[in-house]
Formats: structure tokens, sequence, C-alpha cells
């Protein structure tokens, strides 16, 4: 008779193992820890570990940040067509809309409305990379200049989320068209003396960048954001130089002169309730 027997310990591989479901664990790019991901969520997509900013849905964005109950999506109807009837291998321009708009729960790469912070009421907008990239069409274009116009109908302040991997190519020349009309709308704005927050996430690039998203009257951006026009890797073939590391960041934006405020996520809602207190204009 053995005096020894070997027990079965809960985490063991046998019965009594725990299966860990997956997706609960994510690993962070940065600090390269696995950190929970409920975790990461309860902090508005920020790593408990090294502060991190992961990239937010817009609705989460807009659910951390605006009093509750007081957002009201704006100008729904307007959707993305296809004028080019565009086609890449098998999938045309709109099945690629329809099997964005099933993957993400979005209906286009911008989400507009009417919202308060801390009791101020404002016109907001913030896009989406879930969508296509975040990529700028006639849709996401027209949606921005709507509620431009809102802002200015209410003389409420505009604050813009942006993020965007550029024009979306699908839509030609006429998604290029978007950077002059969106610029003419923050123009508008500017005429009206109504203010325009532009607030840079990662990451924000091409015509968007080169547009809107760079013309606010007041520019924020959220740490460690990829911000710019080009790839560094296209720039430095274009140019023949050498261009120093991490110069598309926003530290490196911040400390040139091309950002006005880096703001940590947890602290953009009562920082942006200041400047929309300060900022509001008056009725007239």
């Amino acid at each position: 008779m053995s005096l020894f027997k070997r027990s079965k310990f809960a985490g063991s591989k046998g019965d009594g193992a725990t299966k860990v479901p997956d997706g609960v664990w994510i690993k962070c790019p940065q600090c390269h820890k696995a950190v929970y991901r409920n975790e990461v969520k309860e902090n508005n997509q920020v790593c408990p570990a090294c502060e991190h900013h992961f990239r937010i849905p817009a609705m989460d964005r807009f659910e951390s940040l605006l009093d509750p109950e007081t957002f009201r999506i704006t100008h729904t109807e307007v959707q993305s067509a296809d004028p080019l009837n565009f086609t890449v291998g098998k999938e045309t321009y709109a099945q690629r809309i329809e099997r964005a708009k099933e993957t993400s729960g979005l209906d286009e790469a911008i989400i507009t409305g009417f919202g308060e912070i801390e009791g101020n009421q404002g016109v907001f907008a913030a896009m989406d990379a879930q969508f296509i990239m975040a990529s700028m069409g006639s849709a996401l274009g027209e949606r921005f200049c709507r509620a431009a116009q809102d802002a200015i109908d209410n003389r409420l302040c505009f604050t813009c989320f942006a993020a965007s991997g550029g024009a979306r190519m699908q839509e030609g020349i006429i998604a290029l068209m978007q950077m002059a009309k969106t610029a003419d709308a923050v123009r508008r704005m500017n005429e009206a003396g109504v203010p325009f927050i532009s607030v840079l996430t990662d990451a924000t690039t091409g015509g968007v960048y080169a547009s809107f998203a760079s013309l606010g009257d007041i520019i924020i951006a959220e740490p460690d954001a990829n911000i710019g026009f080009a790839g560094k890797r296209l720039i430095e073939s274009a140019l023949k130089v050498k261009l120093p590391e991490g110069f598309q960041t926003s530290e490196y934006q911040y400390n040139n002169g091309f950002v006005d405020r880096i703001v940590h996520r947890n602290e953009m809602r009562p920082f942006l309730g200041k400047l929309m207190r300060y900022l509001t204009p008056a009725a007239v």
C-alpha cells in the first residue's frame, strides 16, 4: 500500500481545470503586460499599468464624456453612396459599406449630435475607426458640415474627436472634395463667432488632419496619439531625409506648437466642461 498519493490540484490539467474564456485578457501594445479587459474598459480604455490610450468606440467616448441621457444623435439620414460604382476584387463599394455596418454596428464613420458636459450644451462629433478606418467620404463630410451648421444656428460650441486613416479612396475626387467642404464649414463657424474645439486621437492622418482636424480654435490631443498627413516612410522616401523619432506623436506636435494641450482621457470631461463654460457664445 502506497503511503503517498498525488493530489489533483485545481487548475492542473484534468477535470478540475478552470478554462479562462477568450478575450478576458488583452496585451497592452506599450507596456506589453496582460491586463484585464474589463479593467481597461472601466478606465475609459486606458491601460491601468502604463496609461496607454487604447482606441475607443465613438459611442463609448460619448458615454464617458457627456451628462447621462443628454445625447441626441443627428443626421443619420445622411448615408454613403457609391457614385463611381467602385469595385475592389469581387467586392463592390456598396457591399463594403454593408459589411462595415455589420461588423461595426455603425452606419457611418462619424456620429454627430447634441449633448451636455457638466450642464453645458454643445454640438459633438466623434469618428470611429471601426468603420472603414474612419475614412472620410461624402457622408462623413456632409454630417460634419451639418453639425457645424447646428452649432452656428444654436450658437453652441462644436467639439469634434478626430480619428481617421484619410480620404475614402472608393469615392475618388468626391472624397477629396470633403477637405475643402469641411474646411469651409470651420470658416463659417469662425465668422459666426462659434468656437470649434478639435480633439486629435490615435490615429488622425491624411485628408482629415489636413482639413478640419487641424483648424480648431483650440486643438487638443490625447497622449501618444499618431498625428500627421502621410506616413514616416513615405515622407522620408519623397524628401530623401531622415526624420526624428516620434515626430508624428501628439507630444512632438505639442512641443512644436501644433497642439495647444495634451489631455488624458480621464481628465477630458472636466477640461472640456471648463472650456465650454468659457467659450460658449451668448445667444443673440
